[in-house]
């Protein structure tokens, strides 16, 4: 396909950019925290560290890794902590040791952990305290040679360190029992890391920086190896494409969504990181009084977000006593932003949300919409900087501008395959390059992208293709609707029929009520003939409405 998206470029976006620009990802971090080393960094809890202090405490703790675990280039390194201030250390403390970093959702059971810790083989691993009970089961049949363990309260010394990790044991009781043998205590590795030498390793940009797992939640998790080079890449495309926004050194960003994840790992982390921006972590993004609290307390020029964080945010009376005057940029992916919020959106906070788009397997992004976006348009934009895009059919021909196919993808972001899964590896990669996406979408004569949902949450109802982001759209503009989710369901006659699942926000909401609202806007087949009322709707860590899971 012919690369009409470029015509639609805000005036002053390259088309390309140089993936080689560094030749490894640490190459980027010296000159970024050199830069920018009198400015804040991070804050959470209070808590506030520089730019310099990052440099400082990274290398110190590449330093222990060196010395005392001798890792070597390519070793994996585990991290399980939330948004607090030792996750951004301990990562680019990792990577400055030339480890591969394996990020590891802190909620996830023992068996989703022993799992990752099988397949992954870390040398190291790194975790709160409060979730070491679920690594003491998962390392019982999944050996880790060293395990370092951190508290919540460690960014902090003296008294206040005292009386935080007092709190968090015995008055929140955030912290159940654990027993695990031979630990390294994170304070106790900055602080002898400081006196050691930190040796920089002599890294090629082809070298593993992450294994991200992804796909845990369809079936069996698969380590998206992603190189120096992949990441470099995303991160001067994003960086680029804000880049006629943001002011270096003035950015104020908020992070709710976990680093650990990829869209927040690269935006948030990463990009925001080469305009020297302060970075607002929001721990628990669920306790709403206490993030609103943050976002009242920082004039934030940047928010992140899914779908199912606006609207809970949006839900909030005292979400709208927040000052939004400061606001350039809402940026809203992992998932399809619903109209009906985005317009909720930007009736409260005068922004709309620029919906863009990406997947794991290309470190993430793939798509945004212009900046200069006035209003919520229900795409999720243009190819970025050196993308290309495809739009093909089952077996793999090239369709038209509006027709409706599988998203196809080349570009330097793109990962090199699965870790040790040669299988999968040849399903999602072609000879070629190009990443087959398993999102349907199609292509406007403008050259933006319309996503019409997952290749495998499509429902076909008497041979009719029905997806399921549709009817979602419709039955979220309802008055009465907090929360929807569509599957299908088998049926004897029609092969398969739509089923909501629905958060009502008024009670007195009944299904007929919603399948007559429904009727009004779609066609017979497409409206649901089962409604289920329920409390609550399973997510994943980021907030990811799980339809496999109500399947």
């Amino acid at each position: 396909m012919e690369a009409i998206w470029l015509r639609s470029y805000q005036e002053g976006i390259p088309t390309t950019i140089d993936p080689d620009q560094y030749s490894d990802m640490n190459a980027f971090f010296a000159e970024v925290l050199t830069k920018y080393k009198e400015l804040p960094a991070y804050t959470n809890m209070g808590k506030v560290i520089t730019y310099a202090e990052l440099d400082a405490y990274s290398k110190a703790f590449a330093a222990y890794l060196q010395h005392e675990f001798k890792i070597k280039k390519g070793d994996r390194f585990a991290i399980m902590l939330p948004n607090i201030i030792q996750y951004p250390i301990a990562l680019l403390g990792a990577l400055r040791a030339g480890a591969t970093v394996v990020n590891i959702n802190p909620l996830y059971t023992a068996k989703e952990v022993e799992f990752l810790l099988q397949d992954a083989e870390p040398v190291v691993v790194l975790i709160l305290e409060n979730f070491a009970h679920t690594l003491q089961e998962a390392i019982k049949t999944a050996s880790v040679p060293n395990i370092m363990i951190t508290r919540i309260a460690d960014v902090f010394s003296g008294l206040k360190y005292c009386l935080v990790d007092s709190i968090v044991k015995y008055v929140k009781r955030m912290v159940p029992k654990w027993q695990i043998k031979n630990v390294h205590w994170y304070k106790e590795v900055l602080n002898k890391g400081a006196t050691l030498q930190y040796q920089a390793p002599q890294m090629n940009s082809s070298d593993l920086a992450f294994l991200q797992y992804t796909g845990g939640t369809t079936g069996r998790a698969k380590g998206a190896m992603l190189t120096h080079r992949n990441m470099i890449a995303n991160i001067l495309q994003g960086g680029t494409w804000i880049s006629e926004m943001a002011v270096a050194g003035k950015e104020i960003v908020v992070t709710p969504l976990p680093l650990y994840h990829i869209f927040s790992l690269t935006a948030n982390c990463f990009i925001m990181l080469s305009f020297g921006a302060l970075n607002v972590l929001i721990t628990n993004p669920r306790d709403t009084k206490s993030f609103i609290k943050d976002l009242k307390k920082f004039p934030f020029t940047i928010i992140t977000g899914v779908n199912t964080l606006f609207n809970l945010l949006l839900n909030q009376d005292e979400f709208a006593k927040v000052d939004f005057s400061a606001i350039k940029l809402v940026l809203g992916s992992g998932m399809a932003v619903q109209k009906a919020v985005a317009d909720r959106w930007q009736a409260i906070t005068g922004t709309p949300i620029i919906e863009a788009y990406g997947l794991t397997e290309a470190s993430p992004a793939v798509c945004v919409n212009p900046l200069s976006l006035k209003r919520y348009n229900g795409t999720v934009g243009l190819p970025i900087c050196s993308t290309e895009v495809s739009v093909r059919d089952e077996n793999g021909n090239e369709l038209n501008v509006d027709d409706v196919g599988e998203l196809w993808i080349r570009g330097p972001q793109v990962m090199q395959g699965y870790w040790q899964n040669e299988t999968d590896t040849a399903k999602a990669l072609t000879d070629d390059g190009w990443l087959r996406s398993g999102d349907i979408v199609s292509i406007d004569k403008e050259g933006f992208i319309h996503v019409v949902d997952r290749l495998k949450d499509m429902i076909i109802v008497s041979g009719f293709n029905v997806y399921p982001n549709e009817i979602e759209d419709v039955i979220a503009t309802h008055p009465g609707v907090s929360e929807v989710a569509v599957i299908g369901v088998s049926d004897p006659v029609a092969g398969e029929i739509v089923k909501a699942f629905v958060v009502r926000r008024d009670i007195k909401l009944s299904s007929e009520d919603l399948r007559q609202f429904c009727a009004e806007k779609l066609t017979a087949y497409k409206v649901p003939k089962q409604v289920e009322f329920r409390e609550e709707l399973p997510k994943s860590n980021v907030g990811k409405i799980l339809r496999r899971a109500l399947r």
